[in-house]
């Protein structure tokens, strides 16, 4: 079973999508939302696996909605305009239907969400790697085969990641999410929503817009702490 959650400011959109859904009962709508911040209480409360997520609402979007997100339910994109599509995917999201949703695409979307589900099953079952252990990459035809410490950054690039380390910036085909789940906590901290640091290459932290941090790096850089982020920081690592 699936929980889900639909978020649109049209009541007709959301009757249309629980009509389609009722012939997919591995499916269980859990609420729905008809704007940005009613979604977000009720993705932080119900925690579902699926969001069908309409893009152009009042006040916030679609997209507004997975900026104030860190850990990204399977977001399948619903509208009514196909120009957002290579935003879309640049998101993250699974998936993209135009309406009026036809029930051939939305079993395609679906499918794609149990697979992706499953994925993440399988990576949770899979041990925390340490921070002593070495990893193995794989880029076209590079491979690099590095402790885990000598990665000093990884960023959210669509549906791959990339992996900052010494030089070299290879992609792998993994979201944040699912790399998280392998990641000791004591070396990586997930800043952001595009963003998972090692701790090790932090520099300094500044206090910084609406009660989030800003973390100077080792190499210059500098990485934007979400409000939300900068709770759980200090909820893991102060005294």
């Amino acid at each position: 079973m699936i929980s889900a959650l639909i978020v649109d400011d049209e009541r007709l959109a959301r009757e249309g999508i629980k009509s389609l859904l009722r012939d997919f009962p591995e499916i269980q709508l859990l609420a729905e939302a008809e704007n940005v911040d009613e979604a977000i209480e009720l993705i932080d409360k119900l925690k579902p696996q699926l969001v069908f997520l309409d893009i152009q609402m009042p006040e916030k979007s679609g997209f507004d909605l997975l900026e104030e997100l860190i850990e990204t339910p399977a977001i399948i994109f619903t509208t009514a305009y196909d120009e957002y599509a290579l935003k879309a995917f640049e998101v993250n999201a699974l998936d993209y239907l135009l309406k009026p949703i036809e029930k051939d695409r939305l079993s395609e979307s679906i499918a794609k969400v149990k697979k992706q589900i499953e994925d993440l099953k399988t990576d949770k079952l899979r041990s925390k790697l340490l921070p002593h252990e070495k990893v193995f990459l794989r880029d076209g035809d590079k491979c690099w085969y590095i402790p885990l410490s000598e990665i000093s950054l990884i960023e959210s690039a669509g549906n791959y990641a990339k992996i900052h380390f010494d030089r070299f910036q290879p992609l792998i085909h993994r979201t944040l999410n699912a790399l998280e789940e392998r990641l000791s906590n004591e070396l990586f901290f997930r800043a952001n929503r595009q963003q998972i640091i090692n701790l090790n290459y932090l520099d300094r932290i500044e206090p910084f817009f609406n009660s989030g941090f800003l973390f100077y790096m080792k190499d210059g850089s500098k990485i934007e702490v979400s409000r939300r982020q900068a709770v759980k920081f200090k909820e893991l690592r102060s005294l």
